[in-house]
């Protein structure tokens, strides 16, 4: 499935400084839809290059990471159940910064 993920504020550091990914990521085994949980395991074992846990605390992303998908909030969309389609681009921006 062809995606667009952006990192922001501050998080793009953790990915080599590179703001847009163009990718492809493959279903899970046995799976029939993408799910945003799916997506931030790949994206964790993939793009994140340093700091994980800045951008991860568990399965979901930390607090303070604004999440869109196709510019909607992904607090809208039902969060890790939300289902990605092909050609969706998905934002994330820390909104975390430092004084």
């Amino acid at each position: 499935m062809q995606l667009t993920l952006e990192f922001g504020g501050g998080l793009e550091l953790l990915c080599d400084s590179v703001k847009i990914h163009n990718v492809d990521v493959d279903l899970p085994a046995e799976e029939k839809k993408l799910t945003m949980k799916h997506l931030l395991a790949w994206v964790r074992n993939n793009l994140i290059k340093e700091r994980p846990e800045m951008f991860m605390k568990g399965d979901t992303v930390r607090p303070g990471v604004l999440v869109l998908v196709n510019d909607c909030d992904w607090e809208l969309s039902g969060q890790l159940d939300t289902t990605l389609e092909n050609k969706d681009v998905v934002v994330f921006i820390s909104t975390l910064h430092g004084g």
